[in-house]
Order: structure tokens, then sequence, then C-alpha cells
């Protein structure tokens, strides 16, 4: 139990202290004008409370991941709560708060412009391609699951494609429509929702009769699977998440000033971090460990069957809503807003300003057409790619990050040191896992680490070159503008 308390302790000084030097560091400026301000278009730069921007925010970012992630992460043991408390802090909060900052800065640009401007116009390219199909996959994943629960539920005439053809009618409603209708009115009670549930089964935890084990850093999963680097993969939106960065662009065009960035931003990340730690102790605990937990996940069906089981014990019926409106609504949620990013990213990529509906249905029409074609493929085999390519991206948005904090001569350590972490969890993931190369242990581990090395060098080469200091005057001369 003294673990569980002092992590979630360490979460929220986290908020007020770290999140506050990054703050510094990015030196935000409430004088200057947003975008939400200067670009106004009724559609997707609309001037937002922050309340509920932050609410918007966190159901954008969160869905089921810090959920179900930190479920499957817990297989692991309480070793996973230093991955989420320090994850969170240092990795998942500077990722998320620079990609929300940057995307003010840059007048609500999509994340893989963002990495153009400051990684160059090959790895911009690069990005454009891999943020695109990343986000269709979300939406296309987050529409057929939801679809399937559904048509368990109803009618036998009600089948999966009906409801595949429903959710795609109101994903296509969702992103079309200006971003203060739905995604403004509803998703604030939806986050609410979420932030209810994991608080209630937290509570149930602490004042219920239950023995949360303490941190322990050996590896306690039941198929003896490395902590290194599968837990870092495993559980992803509660501690760091490239899915996050394609997420801020959406709320930083309705920032209304950069001084609430980190309630924004960094809050809903630390937010998501205290979901995932409730859950990963929930699902440790309420199993009696983590075999119970593997036998669990088996016998329920998956990480769905692990809520409704909490929830309904700790919360009864109550609980049991809340958890069918998670596990349904909050993915629905997160695949309209992915699909909503695509429409985005292409405006950005073609130049074609949204105000105008003709230039909204010009590529919200093809993107659904694509994301209802894919939904009838089994996307069991990809889906598994999704753990890497979500940490992969993540990693790129903290390089990008560093070289924006190194061109202006500020601290840029804050992004570049989980850089390097992450590339080398992504390196030495891709090479070992199943879905990957399938190389030693051993020699991934040694290569991920080699790697990363190795960027960090051409990194550092970079920031002291002659170029690059010219590049930093111009940015302080930008900035004096």
């Amino acid at each position: 139990m003294a673990s569980f308390l002092i992590s979630l302790a360490v979460l929220i000084i986290g908020y007020f202290t770290y999140g506050k030097i990054v703050d510094r560091i990015f030196d935000s400026q409430s004088e200057r004008e947003t975008p939400a301000i200067s670009m106004e278009d009724g559609v997707d730069y609309i001037a937002m409370d922050w309340k509920k921007a932050f609410l918007i925010q966190f159901l954008n970012i969160a869905g089921l991941g810090p959920i179900f992630g930190a479920i499957a992460g817990a297989l692991w043991g309480p070793s996973a709560f230093l991955w989420i408390v320090f994850g969170t802090i240092f990795a998942g909060g500077v990722h998320d708060y620079l990609s929300g900052m940057l995307s003010i800065r840059s007048g609500g640009a999509s994340i893989s412009e963002i990495i153009g401007e400051n990684l160059g116009g090959t790895i911009r390219q690069i990005m454009r391609v891999f943020s695109i199909v990343l986000l269709v996959l979300v939406g296309t994943v987050f529409m057929t699951g939801p679809a399937m629960l559904l048509a368990n539920l109803t009618p036998g005439f009600m089948g999966v494609n009906i409801w595949l053809v429903i959710i795609l009618a109101y994903y296509f409603i969702a992103t079309f429509l200006p971003v203060d209708q739905i995604i403004g009115k509803l998703y604030p009670i939806f986050g609410g929702a979420l932030l209810i549930m994991a608080l209630g089964v937290g509570g149930g935890l602490i004042f219920g009769d239950y023995n949360i084990p303490n941190i322990a850093l050996n590896n306690l999963h039941p198929g003896e699977l490395p902590i290194w680097p599968l837990l870092f993969v495993t559980i992803a939106c509660g501690a760091i998440s490239g899915f996050h960065s394609t997420q801020s662009p959406i709320m930083a065009r309705c920032t209304s000033s950069e001084k609430e960035g980190r309630k924004i931003f960094y809050g809903a990340m630390v937010a998501e971090g205290i979901v995932a730690l409730i859950w990963a102790a929930a699902a440790m605990t309420f199993f009696q460990g983590t075999g119970g937990l593997n036998e669990a996940l088996a016998s329920l069906g998956g990480p769905a069957g692990v809520v409704h089981e909490i929830t309904g014990t700790m919360m009864g019926a109550v609980g049991g809503v809340l958890a069918m409106l998670g596990v349904i609504a909050a993915p629905i949620t997160s695949g309209d807003t992915a699909f909503r990013s695509v429409r985005l990213t292409l405006s950005d990529i073609f130049g074609l300003e949204q105000k105008s509906v003709k230039n909204r249905l010009l590529l919200a029409i093809p993107i659904f057409i694509v994301g209802g074609a894919l939904s009838q493929i089994n996307f069991d085999a990809l889906w598994r790619y999704f753990a890497w390519s979500n940490q992969t991206v993540a990693m790129v948005v903290l390089w990008a990050g560093a070289m924006w904090l190194a061109k202006r001569g500020k601290n840029h350590w804050i992004a570049s040191i989980p850089a390097f972490f992450m590339t080398a969890v992504s390196v030495t993931y891709i090479l070992y896992a199943p879905e990957g190369f399938q190389l030693a242990y051993n020699f991934s581990v040694i290569a991920g680490i080699v790697v990363a090395i190795t960027t960090m060098g051409i990194y550092i080469r970079k920031i002291n070159s002659t170029h690059f200091e010219e590049e930093i005057m111009l940015s302080e001369q930008e900035q004096a503008i």
C-alpha cells in the first residue's frame, strides 16, 4: 500500500514541480497571441476554457490506453509503478507539453510539420506518411472493437457491420463538425466519467480490504518475459505515447493562452498517469498477484472483462455502467479524434483551409472510405506493430522538441535524455519482439543501446556545429521580433 500512495503523491508533486520547470524552460508567454485567437475560424480554431480543453485533451489521449495497457503491464508486478511515475513526469509529460506548445507556436501545425521544422524535410515526409497510417489504423481499430462489443449486447439483426456503419457515421459527423459542437460538448463529460471510474477504483483499493503490493524490482511476469524493453512498450499511454502528439494539435488550436499549456498538456498526461497507476495496482491486487491476473485475463476474455469484474465488485451497478461507458465509448471518442487528426494533417500538407465545407468534405470523404474498407480486414497482426510504432513516434517527437529547445539556447536535456531512453526502448523492442526481427535478447539490448548512443552523438555534434549556432541566432532574432 505504501508504494502505491507514495507513487500517487510523487505524480501530483511532479506536476507542480517538474511541470513548472518544463514550462519555465519553454518560456510560455501570456502576452503572445495563440492560434485560437489569431486564426479563429469557427471550425478547428476556437478558443476554449482551459478546464474544458483539459478534459477533452485527457479523453483524446487516454481512451482505454491507460486502463488496458496498465492491466497488461501489471503482469510484471509493482515495478510497473516506477515506469508509470517516472515515465509520466520526465518523459510523457515533457512529450505532451512540447508537442502541444510547439503546435501553438507553429500556428496549430500537425505533429509531422513540427518534426519537419526541427529535424528536416526528409523526416517530415516520412513522419507525414507514418502519422497518417498510424492515425487511420487507430481510428479503424477503435471502430471495430466497440462494434464487436455492441453486437454482443444487442439483438442478432444488429450485427458488427450494422454497428460499424453507425459508428462510422458518428465518426464522420464528429470529424466534420466544428470542434466546439460534439467534441466540445460531450467529451468533457466522457473525460470526467473516466476520471470518476478511476478514482472510484482507487478509493476502493485504499479503503477496502486490499493489500496492494509494494515496489519490488524482481520480475514477476508469469511468462517470464523480460522487463526491458517489453514493459516500457506495453504501458505506453500511462507513461509516454506518441499517439498523444497527434492529438495535442487539436487542443493547441483551442488554447486561449500559452500559460494554460501546462494545465492542458502536461496536466492531462499526469492525470492519465494517475489513471494508469490506479488500474495497474487494481489489476495486480484484485486477483491476488500476477499469476491470478494472468488467469483472469484468459478466463474473462481479456482486459475488458477484467475492467468489468473490478468495477462491478468495487463500485456495484454504477461501476458496471461506467465500465461499459469506458470499454465502448472511450475507444470511439479516441477513434474519431484520430480521424480528425488525419484531416488536419492532410490540410497542413495540401494547404487547404478548413473553414470551407467543401474543403472539409474533400478530405473527410476519402478518409472514411479508406477507414470503412480497412474495417473489413483482420487487424490482429498489424495491430501488434502499433505498440512499437507508437513509442517510435514518441522518440522522434522528443528529438524534435530537444532540437527546438537547443536552437533557442534553452535546456534541451529535458527532452534529449528521454529521447535517448526511448530510442533504446524502440530499437531493442523491434529487434527482439516476435513481430519484429526476433533476434537474440542480449544482442537486441546491446544494439538498442548502441543506436541510442550513436543518435545522441549525432545530435550533440549537430547542436555544436557552426551552422547550428547561426540557426540559434536566427531563432533568437525571430523571438525578439
